[in-house]
């Protein structure tokens, strides 16, 4: 039987910005696999990665320097929203943006394009601000997992509130990141590693949150909330 939908692609069904994100992230890492190749970039481009991670990584001395000093200037603060399009190698920017476009769908396909950047980037700028009163070491916080982290937070609480629209068990909604958490605390206990972990916790807690009043009905639920407030 022929289907008209046969040769459609499945990137009509992603919204755009969500593309957009895992173009970003993904073709930056594409760049530098091909730098790393000589492909790209001459004699340099084989310290493309080492360089992007100095120049747009966040690290916890800045971020110090930057709240002793109350300097907060482009070249300190602009490391907050910069970080997360760099990662250390193939495999971390490939699992983000696997990650980006199957949770990322689900989110967009709800809230609306201006929520879902306001999204990503303020828990992006949230996590690297808990990495860096967390972390007292110079490893600098790189890839886009504390955004990933937010979308999941804000999937969870879709979740959430399907899940008491229906009288099930609203603890059902965080299973994904329960899981998630184990495997991370797992690989940390086997393998070592930085605190990457506050950032993505405060990631997934902004998304969480933030939902609250960047839903579609986000509106509504603030006036309810300020009605409530005034009858107190």
């Amino acid at each position: 039987m022929f289907d008209p939908n046969a040769d459609k692609s499945p990137f009509n069904e992603i919204p755009p910005v969500i593309i957009a994100l895992a173009v970003m992230v993904g073709g930056i890492e594409i760049m530098m696999q091909l730098s790393s190749r000589g492909l790209i970039g001459g004699e340099n481009g084989i310290s493309w990665r080492v360089d992007a991670v100095r120049a747009f990584g966040f690290y916890d001395p800045i971020f110090e320097y930057m709240r002793e000093t109350q300097s907060f200037n482009w070249e300190t603060l602009g490391r907050m929203i910069t970080y997360p399009f760099i990662h250390f190698a193939f495999t971390h920017a490939a699992f983000a943006v696997v990650m980006i476009l199957a949770i990322g769908k689900a989110v967009a396909e709800v809230f609306h394009t201006a929520s879902v950047i306001i999204l990503f980037v303020a828990c992006t700028v949230i996590g690297a601000t808990a990495y860096g009163l967390v972390d007292e070491s110079q490893y600098p916080l790189i890839g886009a997992y504390p955004a990933v982290y937010g979308l999941l937070g804000a999937f969870t609480w879709l979740l959430w509130l399907k899940a008491g629209a229906t009288g099930e068990s609203r603890l059902k909604a965080f299973r994904l990141i329960g899981v998630l958490a184990a495997l991370q605390l797992f690989y940390r206990l086997s393998f070592g590693g930085g605190n990457d972990w506050a950032a993505d916790l405060a990631g997934f807690v902004t998304g969480f949150l933030l939902s609250f009043v960047l839903a579609p009905d986000g509106r509504a639920r603030i006036a309810g909330w300020v009605q409530t407030l005034r009858r107190r």
